[in-house]
């Protein structure tokens, strides 16, 4: 996500040199951070090998953790994949956050960050999560319970950097359609860059949430 350092699907380091880190903290926190490791690991793999090419075996070797350390936190692919996704994308509300402090103070630069959330490794991973999710019963339910509570979030994030009241007729759908907007930009982007056509897009848009949360 451009702008918004989630630091939860970067290859920098070695995982040697982690996992000695690792085995010298207390228990409590070397088992946190094993847990921090798989979650992290499971969304690279995921937006890179999609769900056929991600299981717990690839996500252990690429976390620096036995397949057993990694069944003792997740006991199931499911409880692994959409754990992953959840916690990234709190990491990244987290961030998106922290980003502005003071709320709306330029709408163009909320609308391009909110643009970016669709843009990034976590969407390209909740979108291999999703297509398995269509086409698998057991996984279903739990990544549709997943979406909705992610939306709801994001939306508050949304109203509340964007300075928007949703007490006046139309500003909830005003605030919606542009979610909606930048999850299709996302998906325009994932074959093909298209910065150049999103980043005028999102100009328009601003001018647009200026007229409309006035």
């Amino acid at each position: 996500m451009a702008g918004v350092s989630t630091g939860a699907v970067g290859t920098g380091g070695t995982r040697t040199d982690e996992a000695t880190m690792v085995e010298r903290m207390p228990k409590q926190d070397r088992s946190r951070a094993t847990r921090r490791r798989l979650l992290e690991a499971a969304v690279a793999c995921l937006a890179e090998h999609g769900w056929a090419g991600s299981t717990v075996s690839v996500v252990a070797e690429r976390a620096g953790v036995s397949r057993g350390a990694a069944q003792h936190h997740f006991r199931t692919r499911e409880d692994l994949f959409t754990a992953a996704v959840e916690y990234v994308a709190e990491e990244r509300s987290t961030a998106l956050r922290a980003l502005f402090p003071e709320g709306a103070a330029d709408r163009r630069a909320v609308i391009a960050a909110l643009v970016d959330l669709y843009t990034g490794p976590l969407f390209r991973a909740a979108l291999h999560l999703w297509v398995a999710a269509s086409n698998e019963d057991q996984l279903r339910p739990r990544v549709t319970e997943l979406e909705d509570r992610i939306g709801r979030e994001t939306h508050r994030i949304a109203v509340e950097l964007l300075g928007a009241d949703e007490s006046v007729p139309g500003v909830r759908e005003t605030v919606q359609g542009l979610l909606d907007m930048a999850r299709g930009l996302g998906l325009a982007n994932l074959l093909t860059d298209d910065t150049g056509r999103r980043d005028r897009v999102v100009a328009q848009w601003a001018e647009l949430l200026d007229e409309a949360l006035a």
